[in-house]
């Protein structure tokens, strides 16, 4: 395969996995306040709404990864920016636990009718989400300096 084909399809590759973020923030958004489309249902967060937000922070978190890993080039990344990665990682399991708390059954609430997403979730989610952005930070490239000169 040449070269120039080669680089052409992964930078096709790379557009279209950059564009899962903004899906998964579109999906996100729905799942989070689906009144805002028009598709409030009910007066408590259910599970298909978390899982909705769920599976739209997923994408957000792959379409932000892959696209901040192209910002590399084919330079090799640096210790920052694989712990970032595991930062992404760590963060998307802790909000996906977390808001599905009750569906796994590590609930504050006995046996509840239907899944509660109170503040302990909500909390977790947060913190999930937290280590997600700071995970994104670390994988942005450093900026290459250029030389100022005075004359």
């Amino acid at each position: 395969m040449p070269t120039t084909l080669r680089i052409a399809l992964l930078a096709g590759l790379l557009a279209l996995l950059s564009n899962l973020a903004v899906i998964g923030f579109i999906v996100f958004i729905i799942g989070a306040k689906p009144e805002w489309v028009g598709q409030d249902r009910s007066p408590v967060i259910g599970f298909v709404q978390i899982t909705v937000f769920l599976i739209g922070l997923a994408f957000l978190c792959l379409g932000g990864y892959t696209g901040l890993a192209a910002l590399w080039g084919g330079q090799e990344k640096s210790i920052a920016a694989d712990i970032g990665l595991r930062l992404i990682g760590t963060g998307y399991v802790i909000s996906v636990f977390t808001g599905m708390a009750d569906i796994f059954g590590m609930t504050i609430v006995d046996t509840p009718e239907v899944p509660f997403f109170g503040p302990w979730q909500a909390a977790g989610v947060q913190i999930g989400m937290a280590l997600i952005a700071l995970g994104m930070i670390l994988i942005v490239p450093p900026g290459q300096s250029q030389g100022t000169t005075t004359s």
